[in-house]
């Protein structure tokens, strides 16, 4: 062991890992959350349009348009990142100026990621009960006050849960998107080490990126968890049942 890290080759490739995933890290991190916040604003529309305007929704609207909006999520779920990625070159350059780094990479990554989130938010919308929805309805509640006040609050643990799973999807996608020079972790793996056979280095960015994905699943998870009022009311139930001991004593 000592022997394979003081090999001329090794140290000079550890060297550069600590000399660059710190920056690295940042262009990964900064092209996943920017692209996840692109991602919702015109994913999170979608969504609760797909519920709201559905035949059975609160607010119905024509079928050919929901048909058309369907058609336009599912085409671009369908396609593969990658040749996704080749596509919207054009346009990338149109928007930002430039078709690679990290600013290059956001409008592929956005436009990967928005059908994707919107079926996220339309699963975790239906989740919820109707009776509420039908309730608030009967109060004489408009649409925007039932969507804004009752259907996202209602909602918000699985739309957290679906968040994090569109913001690990999104960094995994940043990650490929070194294929053309994106930047961060993804391109330091591709276009450096895999290209000029660096192995430490690409074993050394892709236990960072697991890394990374490992801790904002936890977060994730855990404020999901923090903010599901029924496993916080199991919880308390639990909590005052020891406090108070067995009924009758």
């Amino acid at each position: 062991m000592l022997e394979f890290f003081s090999d001329p080759k090794v140290a000079e490739q550890i060297d550069y890992l600590v000399r660059h995933v710190p920056f690295a890290v940042w262009e990964t991190v900064y092209t996943t959350v920017v692209a996840s916040v692109f991602a919702y604003l015109l994913g999170l529309p979608l969504g609760v349009l797909l519920v709201v305007g559905a035949r059975d929704g609160i607010r119905p609207l024509p079928l050919p348009l929901m048909q058309a909006i369907n058609t336009v999520i599912n085409l671009l779920r369908s396609m593969p990142f990658l040749i996704l990625m080749v596509l919207v070159m054009p346009l990338s350059r149109v928007i930002v100026g430039t078709t690679i780094g990290t600013v290059g990479i956001l409008v592929p990554l956005t436009a990967a990621s928005f059908p994707f989130v919107a079926r996220l938010v339309e699963g975790s919308l239906r989740e919820m009960d109707r009776g509420v929805l039908e309730a608030a309805q009967a109060m004489g509640c408009s649409t925007l006050q039932v969507v804004w006040k009752v259907l996202l609050p209602e909602s918000l643990p699985s739309l957290l849960s679906g968040f994090t799973t569109a913001f690990v999807t999104i960094l995994g996608y940043g990650a490929m998107s070194g294929f053309i020079g994106g930047g961060g972790l993804g391109s330091m793996s591709l276009q450096y080490a895999w290209n000029n056979r660096k192995m430490v280095v690409l074993y050394g960015a892709v236990i960072v990126l697991v890394i990374l994905v490992q801790i904002f699943q936890s977060v994730g998870s855990h404020l999901s968890t923090r903010m599901d009022r029924r496993v916080t009311d199991r919880g308390s139930a639990r909590s005052s049942r020891k406090k108070t001991g067995p009924a009758g004593k």
